[in-house]
């Protein structure tokens, strides 16, 4: 999945004010670690050059972003939700 450059910018601020990490974000945006590293790299050596021909897609990146936040968040309750059912499950036996 390609991502523009706002969400990219995004992305690496949000590392570089340790909001999360190059792992998380990594995961939040289903790409590599090492694509969202580099995205960090080369944001911290050509600042606001970085990401050239990236497009600027914005409200697609925020859309898509928005999306991918309300995904993992569903499936980290879905694992709840598994593992109570389970746990009442097993107590009723």
């Amino acid at each position: 999945m390609k991502y523009g450059k706002n969400v990219k910018e995004q992305a690496v601020l949000r590392i570089l004010n340790e909001e999360t990490t190059i792992k998380a974000m990594a995961e939040e945006l289903d790409v590599h670690y090492t694509t969202v590293r580099d995205w960090v790299r080369q944001y911290r050596k050509k600042k606001d050059e970085s990401f050239p021909g990236s497009g600027n897609r914005s409200a697609t990146d925020a859309e898509m972003i928005r999306i991918l936040k309300e995904n993992a968040a569903l499936k980290e309750e879905n694992e709840f939700l598994k593992k109570a059912a389970a746990f009442f499950a097993k107590s009723q036996k």
